[in-house]
């Protein structure tokens, strides 16, 4: 019986072109967040910024693993910041823009102990398998079971999107007749972070062949809601709509 390749080694190429424009994306929208920082800093864009820094590396890792082979260094950048970090940065600035700043630094505290003990275990634990030649690898290919970056991956990518996602209906329950753009940005933002958590979860579980088309898709959707959010910022909203989006 012959045995079918990989679906990562069958169409390297395809991987690699999404893993491009993949970087490419998430780069434009980290630049155009810190932009936005830089002009008018602000708790909630921080954090946006930050996580979608994160998916930035984690993309261009991708690329570079994809391109000239995997290397350790490479594989934990991709892992760590992929997988493990850049949703609850997301989650972050949602909880600062929806429930205010109080909220985002109980959060913060909370997300304290998940990055001191995820980021060093994740940069140290062993592999328990050797790095491919090519494709794109698993972590079930690398790390063991159990307590380790896998289980981090799975409980930071589900706290993260769980959080996003009741924010966002909040948000979408509070603007509901106010003004439909919040509603179309959060759907978006919504749209991005399953995106991003189910590339997250499956490199997780062990299905790594889709994942630059995951963070393509979130870098793509959570773009277009921040975008959107920002027009209908600047439009004529109502003083308290004002002071939702914009918490000091």
């Amino acid at each position: 019986m012959i045995r079918r390749p990989p679906r990562s080694t069958l169409f390297p190429y395809t991987t690699l072109f999404r893993s491009a424009l993949a970087a490419l994306a998430a780069t434009g929208f980290f630049v155009d967040l810190l932009r936005s920082y830089f002009f008018r800093p602000r708790q909630h864009v921080a954090a946006y910024t930050a996580g979608i820094g994160f998916f930035a590396l984690a993309t261009w890792a991708l690329f570079l693993g994809v391109a000239f082979g995997w290397a350790s260094a490479t594989f934990r950048t991709f892992y760590l910041f992929g997988a493990i970090i850049n949703v609850p940065f997301l989650a972050l600035g949602s909880m600062f823009l929806v429930a205010g700043r109080r909220s985002g630094h109980v959060m913060l505290f909370f997300l304290f102990p998940l990055f001191a003990i995820s980021v060093p275990m994740t940069l140290a634990e062993p592999f328990v398998g050797v790095l491919p030649a090519g494709g794109v690898p698993a972590g079930s290919e690398l790390f063991a079971s159990g307590f380790g970056p896998r289980m981090w991956a799975a409980v930071s990518g589900g706290i993260g999107t769980t959080v996003l996602i009741v924010l966002a209906v909040v948000s979408i329950v509070r603007f509901r007749d106010r003004d439909r753009r919040i509603i179309t940005a959060n759907l978006l933002i919504v749209a991005g972070t399953a995106a991003a958590a189910a590339g997250g979860t499956g490199l997780a579980l062990g299905e790594a062949s889709g994942f630059a088309v995951s963070l393509l898709a979130a870098a793509t959707f959570i773009w277009a809601g921040f975008r959107v959010a920002q027009g209908a910022r600047a439009s004529h909203l109502p003083e308290s709509a004002v002071r939702v989006l914009e918490p000091t």
